[in-house]
């Protein structure tokens, strides 16, 4: 909530007990006379004046609420084990797909810092064989980018596992913009069926599945890539490998990306 939202809001509560406090005069707004109106904001006025802290506390508390309901919603979403963060069907898995341990990453194909985080999760998933990846894509940066992703959605189709892994880390890994070109470019010569994939890419689920993961984000409370859902919490950018294995770590020890 904004500041201006929160000070409004406490005004208006400050003005209601002005009329609590003003019980002699009429029950309604509109019964008012323009020398009552005149008292009550002389009350407010008076009273904000004399205490400005209480915007200020308001504020506060009005930012600590809003804050607590949005971590509850995201808690709920990552605490879904069937829910669509971790089972949905505009997904690819990668690693073990009966891993214990999972990492969700949203990415987008133009991400220069979800190319630079290519590596770091190559080796984690080479040096946890309980790790079961989700790839999402978040297609946030251009055009481009959606084209990219509608392409690789309908690839799936015909590659999963270690072959879409494949597809995924060569167009990721490419320095040039990725777009539409690109995309069909390698998974032509990964020997995708180009019909198949042409008929594919115009089903109603692959831009559904762009907007589940727009949808997850939002509601993840994320605005960038990458992004990673660990152990039920949210990690923002590029980290280290050895930051990233300590979360891995500690969701073995203790279930959660961070341990008490």
């Amino acid at each position: 909530m904004s500041a201006r939202r929160a000070l409004l809001k406490a005004a208006s509560g400050l003005f209601g007990l002005a009329l609590i406090a003003a019980s002699s005069m009429p029950a309604s707004a509109g019964d008012f006379s323009a020398a009552q109106k005149t008292e009550i904001e002389a009350i407010i006025k008076g009273y904000l004046m004399e205490n400005p802290e209480v915007l200020r506390d308001a504020t506060n508390e009005l930012d600590t609420r809003e804050k607590a309901v949005e971590n509850a919603a995201r808690q709920k979403i990552m605490g879904e084990a069937e829910g669509p963060l971790y089972r949905s069907s505009h997904q690819a898995v990668i690693g073990n797909p009966n891993g214990k341990i999972t990492l969700v990453e949203f990415f987008d194909y133009n991400c220069g810092y979800c190319k630079k985080a290519l590596p770091t999760l190559s080796r984690l998933v080479k040096e946890n064989s309980d790790l079961r990846v989700i790839l999402k894509d978040f297609p946030i940066l251009s055009p481009g980018s959606i084209e990219a992703a509608q392409i690789a959605s309908a690839a799936r189709n015909q590659f999963n596992g270690d072959k879409f892994w494949e597809f995924h880390q060569r167009l990721l890994a490419m320095r040039t913009p990725v777009g539409k070109a690109q995309a069909l470019s390698v998974a032509k010569d990964m020997g995708a069926d180009m019909d198949k994939l042409a008929k594919d890419v115009q089903a109603p689920g692959i831009m559904s599945g762009i907007e589940e993961t727009d949808t997850l984000a939002k509601q993840l409370a994320m605005t960038g890539t990458p992004a990673f859902v660990i152990g039920q919490e949210v990690v923002l950018g590029a980290l280290p490998q050895d930051e990233l294995q300590s979360k891995l770590d500690n969701v073995r020890k203790c279930g959660k990306a961070t341990c008490s």
